[in-house]
């Protein structure tokens, strides 16, 4: 039996972490799931939330916004739209970001900027959702 799970997760700035852990719990789109050694072979999307990687005892948390999940023989892979580590995220930046988007909602001239500004604001809403439950 396998001791380690080989991780990685990637977002387009850079590898983030690539490590031997003893488990991941991801937030996948179809809820929470948790990958060790020797898992069966799953692809699922993800959702915005928390990354939990246990090991040794430690937990890393990390936030990730959208994108995919593979486990194979090889171990986890993450590749993440936006990934963070938890203790790096400024909470204050995002609500900040929220009013300046919700100001572009309401001043959109068109219908397409108005849906591209909405996009980018529910983006935000549920990273703040993520950021609100984590610290209650």
């Amino acid at each position: 039996m396998a001791d380690k799970l080989h991780f990685e997760l990637v977002s387009p700035a850079r590898l983030l972490k690539s490590a031997e852990v003893d488990m991941v719990v991801v937030p996948g789109t179809e809820g929470d799931f948790g990958v060790m050694p020797l898992h069966a072979p799953v692809v699922s999307t993800l959702r915005t939330g928390i990354i939990e990687v246990h090991d040794a005892g430690d937990v890393e948390k990390l936030l990730v916004v959208g994108g995919f999940a593979e486990v194979n023989p090889a171990g986890l892979t993450i590749l993440a739209e936006t990934a963070l580590p938890l203790a790096e995220v400024d909470k204050a930046h995002f609500e900040a970001e929220l009013k300046d988007l919700q100001e572009d909602v309401q001043d959109a001239k068109d219908a397409d900027e108005k849906a591209r500004a909405e996009k980018a604001r529910d983006r935000v809403v549920s990273i703040l959702d993520v950021l609100n439950r984590e610290a209650a």
